[in-house]
């Protein structure tokens, strides 16, 4: 049956449609859809994301394979990666750069903060934390990758990406042509959510603020986020996952630079060659070339 609106009249229906979607109101789904203006709707972001799907080159064999995964100690951001997050309060915009620290005395900032946080019951978060999973690596990295909050094993050692997706994101730093201790790693939450949910808006807005004082004082060149919950929350807007890939963002003095999360690749592992193709804008923005095969 053909649509009984008009071409423009049908844009501007859609138009609406991603507007309330955006702004977190679904409840309209509910109602019946015409068939071919949801038709209609299907067929263009298929098309959308054909063409703005970057070139790849082969992805390296190392973290290509079907891995299985434990989904207790996973992030539960990572389901459904390429849609806006779920919680509909507001995300505090990032806060102002902070004044450049100087290499020699990024180690004791980083510890400084840490101290500022101490043991922290700004949230409810802390009523289920073991440990506080603060960072990792080197103060002086020229790359950081920030995901959304630590996992059972995180919470266990109080070190971020230690379980099945830090085995996958070690592997995908090696594909890089570094070692993970020359990255820094971070989260935007520092104790682990129940059930590994997606962190509520209130958590997330009151522990990022400590993450913006990590990114400020070791001021990487390259930043990743991993996942739509990190690039929610250093971008201070909900955005589709799909819209934000693929290009290099500036972002308070670093290229950011937005992709899979490696437990979403974990459950998904079609969409390494997608993060691949992400990583290797990372590499050229670095210099980097990935390392030659043995």
């Amino acid at each position: 049956m053909a649509s009984p609106f008009d071409p423009a009249t049908r844009e501007a229906l859609l138009a609406r449609v991603r507007f309330y979607r955006d702004l977190g109101l679904t409840e309209f789904y509910r109602r019946p859809v015409d068939p071919a203006l949801q038709a209609q709707f299907e067929t263009k972001a298929e098309t959308s994301e054909k063409l703005s799907a970057p070139s790849i080159s082969r992805t390296p064999a190392g973290w290509m394979g079907n891995q299985d995964s434990d989904s207790s100690s996973l992030p539960a951001s990572t389901s459904q990666e390429d849609s806006t997050i779920a919680p509909r309060k507001p995300i505090t915009a990032p806060p102002e750069v902070a004044a450049h620290v100087p290499p020699a005395d990024r180690l004791r900032a980083l510890e400084i903060i840490r101290e500022d946080i101490g043991d922290c019951t700004r949230c409810a978060l802390h009523k289920g934390r073991n440990k506080l999973v603060f960072g990792d690596g080197s103060p002086n990295a020229r790359l950081m990758f920030v995901g959304e909050g630590p996992g059972a094993d995180e919470d266990a050692q109080g070190i971020p990406f230690v379980g099945k997706a830090g085995q996958l994101l070690n592997n995908m730093i090696a594909a890089m042509g570094l070692k993970r201790e020359e990255v820094y790693i971070a989260n935007v939450v520092k104790c682990r959510p129940p059930g590994n949910r997606t962190p509520e808006p209130e958590e997330g807005n009151t522990c990022s603020p400590f993450l913006f004082r990590q990114i400020d004082v070791i001021r990487p060149q390259v930043l990743v986020a991993l996942g739509a919950t990190a690039a929610t929350y250093l971008l201070g807007a909900r955005q589709p996952l799909a819209g934000l890939r693929g290009r290099v963002h500036a972002f308070r003095g670093s290229q950011l630079i937005i992709t899979y999360h490696p437990a979403y690749l974990l459950r998904d592992p079609r969409q390494k060659k997608e993060a691949w193709a992400d990583l290797q804008i990372a590499m050229r923005e670095l210099g980097l070339k990935p390392p030659a095969r043995s």
